[in-house]
């Protein structure tokens, strides 16, 4: 049995459910109990099963992210809010130095079964700090597993799959997307499989990657070239940043020949230029025009008002397109 579900709605069902099934789960973050959280992801949780396994912490990112790590070192597997990715700095130490080395420090004795799920990326009309996309950062650590979903099946899915891994995983949730659209999500438990990417759009002109918010954004701009020019764009939702779906990209280019990657992130150091070292690498002799990134501009993301000046649109997409077939 299925029904139509936000993003928000079925993040909140599958922590319901690992809850309900696990005794071992608990939540952790800032707001999160008696306010339901900053988005209301949690919302009626603390009724449901107490504040001993949804906790309200003080506002300590270090702590909240500190704490889990000991939890899950002795049995628990603790889900940590952090309410904006860009609140996480403080706890960045502790994920970079102890939950992503614990299994190589300990040559495999100890695991540190953690999520820590956060809201990321612009168009919301955040204010400073509460816009940003800084996913390339965490993809450079070895031990730390990656996660962004771009639709309700998949957050349901790929959330259960990060709190049954055994190694910690930071699960960025697009907040442009929460309450954006719904789709049919099964009731039943089930699992996306951490680390494999999707192709979302069959085509033979032009890959396109991209995760997130801009998974839409891809697909409306490979749409429109559709109707506009007969050209068929594939799109790729990576869903895993780290480790990446090479497999699946390479095989991609392979069949398309040309490749572009839209990210809404800083394009200098984004990852976007990790999956263009990724195509040249293993599919140089294959393309037939140099990967396009269309991604942020290397500025902080702005104010209100220019907000959406910032993001990459599907015209931008679709010039992207233009160019690369062009060539």
């Amino acid at each position: 049995m299925s029904r139509k579900l936000t993003i928000i709605q079925a993040i909140t069902e599958a922590m319901e459910q690992k809850l309900a099934d696990d005794s071992r789960v608990m939540l952790l973050g800032e707001d999160i109990g008696v306010n339901g959280g900053v988005f209301r992801a949690s919302e009626g949780l603390l009724e449901k099963f107490g504040p001993s396994r949804v906790v309200d912490t003080p506002l300590a990112e270090a702590g909240i992210i500190g704490s889990a790590i000991g939890l899950a070192l002795n049995g628990m597997l603790p889900i940590v809010e952090i309410q904006f990715l860009a609140f996480i700095y403080p706890g960045f130490e502790q994920i970079v130095s102890h939950a992503a080395r614990m299994r190589y420090r300990t040559r495999g004795q100890y695991h540190v079964p953690m999520v820590i799920r956060a809201p990321y990326g612009a168009g919301i009309r955040g204010p400073e700090l509460h816009s940003e996309s800084v996913e390339a950062m965490f993809a450079q650590v070895p031990g730390l597993k990656v996660v962004v979903p771009a639709t309700p099946y998949d957050a349901k899915g790929l959330l259960i799959s990060a709190i049954e891994d055994p190694d910690p995983v930071l699960f960025l949730e697009p907040t442009k997307m929460y309450r954006a659209f719904k789709e049919e999500v099964p009731e039943e438990r089930y699992r996306v499989p951490l680390g494999v990417a999707q192709v979302v759009k069959e085509g033979s002109d032009l890959s396109i990657f991209a995760w997130g918010a801009m998974l839409r954004v891809a697909e409306d701009a490979a749409k429109q070239i559709e109707r506009e020019r007969g050209w068929t764009c594939e799109v790729v939702d990576l869903r895993t940043l780290y480790p990446l779906d090479r497999d699946t990209i390479v095989q991609s280019v392979k069949k398309t020949g040309r490749a572009l990657v839209v990210h809404e992130a800083h394009k200098t150091a984004g990852l976007g230029a990790e999956i263009v070292s990724i195509i040249n690498e293993e599919a140089l002799i294959y393309l037939r025009a140099p990967v396009k990134r269309i991604a942020g501009f290397d500025v902080p993301v702005p104010q209100f008002s220019i907000e959406d000046d910032y993001l990459p649109t599907s015209g931008r997409v679709k010039q992207g397109i233009v160019e690369t077939m062009m060539f």
